[in-house]
């Protein structure tokens, strides 16, 4: 064999090398995210100020297998199909009260909140701010919501079994769990643990 072909060789087997190496690497990158961590990027006002449009989070995919969510986590789930309507699943609304069932069926769409109530919860909500199981909860980290309808739902609702509440911090402009009910556990994809973009809110939840 000539130094030549040696070469060429040489340069057949590195180009297959790489070819090899650059396959695993987006293997690993589709597999990481499909299984253990998505990113994700806020597309609407609902969490401000702890996060803001076009801000990039990473989300834990695999929590939620091993554990329930907790009160306080910022979680991307599927809302129900009423969320697109701000439709109930209750066959009667009743007035002051937040809706306490969602619709059936699963929509396609992503979103972020923050857990504020689970399973055998009760829940009420004034000016914005929770009030679970009688006792009004500490959120420094909301936005205030006021007087608003919107942001009054005094009569207690329960949060069903495997369900959560969710609502964004951004109480008088998010649409969320008081519109449209709680969320399955099934139906949730996990928790924000960390945000990447912009580089001077880079950090972990």
């Amino acid at each position: 064999m000539t130094k030549a072909q040696k070469g060429e060789k040489s340069a057949t087997g590195s180009l297959i090398e790489l070819v090899v190496i650059v396959a695993v690497a987006l293997g690993l990158a589709l597999g990481i995210q499909a299984f253990l961590v998505k990113p994700y990027r806020i597309p609407s006002e609902s969490m401000v100020p702890t996060l803001t449009v076009g801000q990039r989070v990473l989300v834990n995919r695999i929590g939620n297998r091993f554990s329930d969510p907790e009160i306080g986590e910022i979680m991307v789930f599927h809302p129900p199909v009423g969320a697109s309507t701000q439709t109930c699943g209750e066959t009667r609304r009743v007035a002051g009260r937040a809706c306490n069932k969602e619709t059936p069926k699963k929509d396609d769409v992503n979103f972020i909140k923050r857990v504020v109530a689970g399973p055998g919860d009760t829940l009420a909500i004034v000016n914005g701010r929770v009030i679970r199981n009688g006792k009004p909860t500490k959120e420094p980290f909301i936005k205030e919501c006021g007087q608003q309808d919107d942001c009054n739902f005094p009569k207690p609702i329960t949060i069903p079994a495997d369900h959560y509440f969710m609502m964004g911090d951004n109480r008088g402009e998010s649409d969320d769990s008081r519109f449209w009910g709680p969320v399955p556990k099934d139906w949730i994809i996990g928790g924000a643990f960390a945000t990447y973009w912009p580089p001077k809110r880079i950090g972990i939840f």
